[in-house]
Protein backbone atom coordinates (compact mmCIF):
# COMPACT_ATOMS: atom_id res chain seq x y z
CA UNK A 1 0.00 0.00 0.00
CA UNK A 2 3.05 2.70 0.91
CA UNK A 3 3.84 1.96 -2.85
CA UNK A 4 0.93 3.74 -4.00
CA UNK A 5 1.51 6.72 -1.70
CA UNK A 6 3.53 9.81 -2.89
CA UNK A 7 7.04 10.69 -2.05
CA UNK A 8 5.97 13.52 0.56
CA UNK A 9 3.32 11.71 2.41
CA UNK A 10 5.73 8.20 2.51
CA UNK A 11 8.80 10.74 3.94
CA UNK A 12 6.03 12.78 6.38
CA UNK A 13 4.87 9.08 8.21
CA UNK A 14 8.45 7.83 8.42
CA UNK A 15 9.52 11.40 10.17
CA UNK A 16 6.01 11.07 12.21
CA UNK A 17 6.99 6.89 12.99
CA UNK A 18 10.50 8.38 14.30
CA UNK A 19 8.96 11.22 16.37
CA UNK A 20 6.68 8.68 18.10
CA UNK A 21 9.78 6.10 18.83
CA UNK A 22 11.26 9.12 20.60
CA UNK A 23 8.99 10.21 22.85
CA UNK A 24 8.21 6.46 23.88
CA UNK A 25 11.74 5.95 24.56
CA UNK A 26 13.66 7.85 26.86
CA UNK A 27 16.72 5.37 26.14
CA UNK A 28 20.08 7.56 25.25
CA UNK A 29 23.56 6.81 24.53
CA UNK A 30 26.40 9.08 25.44
CA UNK A 31 29.61 8.95 22.91
CA UNK A 32 32.47 11.43 23.46
CA UNK A 33 30.51 13.66 25.25
CA UNK A 34 27.49 13.53 22.62
CA UNK A 35 23.75 12.04 23.34
CA UNK A 36 22.00 10.07 20.78
CA UNK A 37 17.93 9.32 21.29
CA UNK A 38 17.81 5.08 21.12
CA UNK A 39 14.44 4.28 18.80
CA UNK A 40 14.55 0.69 19.68
CA UNK A 41 16.28 -1.36 22.47
CA UNK A 42 16.88 -5.74 22.41
CA UNK A 43 19.19 -7.91 24.32
CA UNK A 44 21.95 -8.05 21.59
CA UNK A 45 22.06 -4.03 20.44
CA UNK A 46 20.24 -1.40 19.56
CA UNK A 47 19.08 1.63 16.81
CA UNK A 48 19.72 4.68 16.50
CA UNK A 49 18.27 7.43 13.91
CA UNK A 50 20.53 7.20 11.21
CA UNK A 51 19.79 10.96 9.94
CA UNK A 52 21.03 11.71 13.50
CA UNK A 53 23.75 9.40 14.83
CA UNK A 54 27.25 9.44 13.11
CA UNK A 55 28.50 5.47 12.67
CA UNK A 56 29.72 4.90 16.50
CA UNK A 57 32.37 2.44 17.40
CA UNK A 58 33.68 1.44 20.77
CA UNK A 59 33.06 2.76 24.52
CA UNK A 60 29.81 4.10 24.77
CA UNK A 61 27.20 5.08 27.69
CA UNK A 62 23.65 4.36 27.86
CA UNK A 63 21.34 5.91 30.32
CA UNK A 64 17.59 5.86 31.12
CA UNK A 65 16.94 9.66 31.61
CA UNK A 66 19.69 10.30 34.15
CA UNK A 67 20.27 6.80 35.32
CA UNK A 68 23.32 5.00 34.01
CA UNK A 69 22.56 1.67 33.27
CA UNK A 70 25.23 -0.07 30.89
CA UNK A 71 28.53 0.54 29.49
CA UNK A 72 29.01 -0.96 26.31
CA UNK A 73 31.76 -2.10 23.64
CA UNK A 74 29.44 -1.60 20.20
CA UNK A 75 30.25 -1.83 16.89
CA UNK A 76 27.63 -0.69 13.89
CA UNK A 77 26.13 -3.91 12.00
CA UNK A 78 24.02 -2.14 9.30
CA UNK A 79 21.26 0.43 8.38
CA UNK A 80 17.69 -0.67 7.55
CA UNK A 81 15.13 1.97 7.20
CA UNK A 82 16.79 4.69 8.13
CA UNK A 83 17.76 3.16 11.56
CA UNK A 84 21.78 2.67 12.30
CA UNK A 85 21.81 -0.76 14.08
CA UNK A 86 24.77 -1.58 16.73
CA UNK A 87 25.28 -4.35 18.20
CA UNK A 88 27.19 -4.94 21.80
CA UNK A 89 30.35 -6.65 21.93
CA UNK A 90 30.34 -6.36 25.83
CA UNK A 91 27.48 -5.29 27.60
CA UNK A 92 28.65 -4.10 31.36
CA UNK A 93 25.53 -3.28 33.66
CA UNK A 94 26.73 0.22 35.52
CA UNK A 95 27.47 0.32 38.95
CA UNK A 96 27.77 2.85 41.99
CA UNK A 97 29.77 0.99 43.87
CA UNK A 98 33.01 -1.28 43.58
CA UNK A 99 32.53 -4.75 43.41
CA UNK A 100 33.67 -6.62 46.48
CA UNK A 101 36.74 -9.28 46.46
CA UNK A 102 35.60 -11.24 49.61
CA UNK A 103 32.18 -13.26 51.19
CA UNK A 104 30.16 -10.64 53.29
CA UNK A 105 28.85 -12.17 56.24
CA UNK A 106 25.01 -11.91 56.17
CA UNK A 107 24.88 -11.26 59.89
CA UNK A 108 27.71 -9.07 60.13
CA UNK A 109 27.19 -5.67 61.61
CA UNK A 110 26.53 -2.78 59.32
CA UNK A 111 28.95 -0.59 61.53
CA UNK A 112 30.73 -0.37 64.96
CA UNK A 113 29.97 2.02 67.80
CA UNK A 114 33.11 2.78 69.95
CA UNK A 115 32.63 4.79 73.22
Amino acid sequence: MSEFLPSEVREGLEKARKAALRKKNRLRVRAGGESYPVLRFWSRGFALDADVAPHLRGLVDVYDGTRHLYQALIVASSQEEGELLFEFKRNTPAVDKAPLDFVRDPDAPVAYLTR
